[in-house]
């Protein structure tokens, strides 16, 4: 965890006095809904479909306990007891009072938290991988460097009114699981030839209306240099990036209206003018942040736990649950655990205040007191002794916290959809529930495998629809809630946009059309294929014709 400085806390704590003035003076009709707007959205409150929203900022998806505690608080006080976390790692309150918005602020920064930049057309809040700093595959721990990012990004004055919103990832690890080449910058951090920490720079991703995979810029740029290539990416893009449209403002409009090599040759121009300059990151910079972030006390630990061994052998339940919801970590005897927000019934990605306050107490007794929010919508504790396994496991079971279908079907990324968000054409939390009761069989999700199925309520895509192996959009026809899906999306090295199927379906037929695809993908699978492989090695083409072939048929006889 990061530890705030003074300067940290003094930034916050004045943002809390600036926003309740301005929301005292609003409230005194001294400022108008259009002075006001820019104001509240660069404070995290969105005004949504019945209430405000509110956006709390996770940079880089790091929690304490502590912080946690809070937010379960907040929402039992402010909210209804409950708060989602984001495709961003960020944590929404979908019924907070607009005149209670500077109360929750002022208890946010109690504990080195804010709602700053967490919407608004500025540099948005930097993500990472979920498994930064523990998993095997790590290069480089790359947190320093996100907040060194961080710090520079907040209130940069250049970057406050870019022509749309602006997102950031942050990779050290060789298999991607921070989405870098559907951000506006994708920072791929690794070693080069002289095993020299290097950057690999993507630009112009994105998902949304027109979804585009980034592409590389640099290849190599040493990492010292990674905040001025970034202001020199942003400040082309603000000088060029389009405001007349909201749709075409984005930068990777702008990129692929120039092409990425005239893009590229306008960006090292502009980098001659800051390279070298004080925004270098050095050696003494980088080692002064790191010494904010805690030190983890590890144990020294064999990677085997007699404990742990006999549990599994003897629990089938424990051992399904250990199989899918523990992953690898670089330490001996150590798991980092995903505590399920998918549970059958609930909401993707929602979790109560009293839940909060469970997994936080989870976090203190079993892992140094950090929780990590995923982009899948889960929850991580990161750093779990073989030998604790056994009653964490117990513990989240009985919290509804340990469903262990982590990766599988029913692990459903999705938006607040129409529920919530005034931007929705579609609702998007009745469908999943509607496709976790159609597939409520663990033994038959296990005997399917890894499915990426993801659901957004509009072409904003918070969902990320498009990188879903299964994607699933809301659309509006004629004033009624139907459903666009894609095939073949993918996350990761290997990242790819899905192809729409075909025509849209009813809200009541989006279970079935999911079981239709599954069966295609049962036929012809082979025995080793997940189903991204059988989607790719066989094209759209058979799942298209047994969905819309069936649906034909079922009209016919009507």
């Amino acid at each position: 965890m990061y530890i705030y400085d003074e300067i940290d806390q003094a930034i916050v704590d004045e943002r809390v006095k600036q926003y309740r003035d301005q929301t005292r003076r609003f409230l005194a009709g001294e400022l108008s809904d259009e002075e006001f707007r820019p104001l509240r959205l660069q404070n995290g409150l969105y005004i949504q479909r019945h209430a405000p929203m509110l956006r709390i900022a996770v940079p880089y998806g790091m929690l304490s306990s502590r912080q946690l505690r809070k937010l379960g608080d907040i929402a039992k006080r402010y909210d209804r007891g409950y708060g989602h976390f984001s495709t961003r790692q960020n944590l929404q309150l979908n019924w907070p009072q607009l005149e209670d918005v500077p109360d929750i602020l002022a208890e946010l920064a109690t504990v080195q938290m804010h709602a700053i930049q967490t919407s608004g057309n500025c540099i948005r809040n930097i993500t990472t991988d979920q498994f930064a700093g523990v998993a095997p595959d790590e290069v480089v721990d790359p947190r320093a460097i996100a907040e060194i990012a961080r710090q520079w990004s907040t209130f940069h004055p250049e970057f406050a009114l870019l022509p749309r919103k602006f997102k950031i990832a942050v990779s050290g690890t060789k298999q991607d699981r921070a989405l870098i080449q559907t951000h506006d910058i994708g920072l791929e951090f690794y070693r080069d030839q002289e095993d020299k920490i290097a950057v690999r720079v993507w630009v112009g991703g994105g998902l949304g209306r027109t979804p585009i995979l980034g592409s590389v810029i640099r290849e190599h740029l040493e990492w010292q240099h990674v905040l001025t290539y970034c202001e020199a990416i942003i400040r082309v893009y603000n000088l060029h990036g389009r405001r007349d449209n909201a749709y075409k403002a984005r930068i990777k409009i702008l990129v692929k209206a120039l092409g990425i090599e005239e893009f590229r040759r306008q960006v090292e121009e502009e980098w001659q003018y800051l390279k070298d300059s004080p925004n270098t990151i050095t050696e003494a910079e980088l080692a002064r942040v790191s010494k904010y972030f805690t030190q983890m006390p590890y144990e020294t630990l064999s990677d085997h736990d007699a404990g742990f061994d006999s549990a599994i052998a003897s629990n089938p339940a424990f051992a399904a649950w250990v199989k899918r919801n523990t992953h690898p970590h670089k330490q001996p005897g150590y798991r980092a655990v995903t505590l399920s927000l998918k549970s059958h019934g609930r909401p993707p990605g929602d979790i109560t205040s009293e839940q909060m306050h469970i997994v936080a107490d989870l976090a203190d007794e079993y892992s140094f007191g950090e929780v990590r929010p995923s982009h899948e919508q889960n929850l991580i504790l990161a750093d779990v002794k073989l030998s604790d396994l056994y009653s964490l496991w117990e513990k989240a079971r009985a919290a509804g916290l340990a469903t262990p279908n982590i990766g599988l079907l029913t692990d459903i990324i999705c938006c607040p959809g129409g529920d919530f968000c005034a931007l929705a054409n579609a609702k998007s939390i009745p469908i999943a529930e509607a496709i976790q009761m159609q597939f409520d069989d663990l033994d038959y999700l296990y005997d399917i495998g890894e499915i990426e199925l993801n659901i957004s309520g509009c072409m904003n895509a918070c969902g990320h629809h498009h990188v879903g192996h299964i994607g699933i959009l809301g659309v509006d026809k004629d004033g009624s809630e139907w459903y666009q899906v894609t095939l073949g999306g993918k996350q990761g090295n290997d990242a790819s946009i899905g192809t729409v199927l075909g025509p849209s379906f009813a809200a009541e037929e989006m279970p079935g059309v999911i079981q239709k695809l599954i069966d295609v993908y049962v036929r012809e699978r082979t025995p080793e294929e997940r189903f991204i492989d059988t989607v790719r090695r066989i094209g759209v083409a058979p799942f298209k014709t047994h969905v819309y072939g069936e649906k034909k048929k079922e009209v016919a006889h009507a």
